[in-house]
């Protein structure tokens, strides 16, 4: 919370359901009204994932489902970074509702999620028509790539098992899905990588720094023994600087 913060903003963030009842029940508490960083009611609510809450508050009219925060986050976006299934689940059953608005930095709430692998979550909004699987944020990081460098394994098969996306499109710098997983140390990301013909295991970054080197610099011998196994990886390769 923080300063401007309501009343009903902390019974919402701390899901107190009949006292959001109470105080929706007087004429002067703007149900809709934002505070610190211009966060709602519903969002602290979403945030936390009081299901509850959130319930109660979708019911009102005077209720904006989709209204973000000063960071362009809206409730969607923070109840899937969290991973809380039924208040994602409550939000894509409405029909004013966006499933893939990004936010100030471009992440949308599939990137969100993906990144910080929330299973659930994601397989729901794959579940949509209405969502680019590969939409880049403003820094160039796909969903692929946020879940592949923080190694969860199990949203790095959801993607890679649609049509949609590119398993070994760059992003920022020119970083791959597989370049991030090696970074990272991820082996069981780094072998669903390898396992997938249009992914290029030698493919470097804007500094010709390749995934194995990357892997050797930050001391994952897991990875650099798998990339060593391969006929493809040139181990002698110079980045930038020679």
């Amino acid at each position: 919370m923080g300063p401007g913060s309501t009343p009903l903003g902390w019974a919402a963030r701390n899901g107190h359901e009949e006292v959001v009842e109470m105080l929706l029940g007087r004429d002067d508490v703007n149900p809709d009204q934002p505070g610190f960083c211009g966060r709602t009611p519903l969002w602290y609510a979403a945030w936390d994932g009081h299901e509850g809450v959130v319930n109660i508050l979708l019911g009102r009219d005077d209720v904006n489902p989709e209204k973000p925060d000063n960071d362009g986050r809206t409730p969607l976006c923070c109840a899937a970074q969290n991973g809380h299934e039924g208040v994602v689940q409550m939000l894509l059953g409405r029909g004013d509702i966006d499933p893939d608005r990004p936010d100030n930095n471009g992440q949308t709430p599939l990137s969100r999620a993906a990144g910080n692998g929330c299973e659930g979550v994601v397989q729901m909004l794959l579940g949509r028509g209405d969502i680019n699987a590969d939409k880049p944020d403003d820094d160039g990081e796909t969903p692929l790539m946020g879940a592949a460098g923080y190694g969860h394994e199990g949203v790095v098969k959801m993607l890679l098992g649609r049509g949609d996306v590119n398993p070994n499109k760059p992003g920022w710098r020119d970083r791959t899905p597989l370049w991030c997983a090696a970074w990272g140390g991820h082996e069981g990301v780094v072998n669903i990588l390898l396992g997938r013909d249009e992914v290029n295991p030698d493919k470097p970054d804007n500094r010709s720094r390749t995934p194995l080197q990357i892997a050797a610099q930050n001391g994952h011998k897991g990875v650099v023994k798998i990339l060593l196994g391969r006929g493809d990886v040139n181990p002698n390769t110079l980045d930038s600087r020679g």
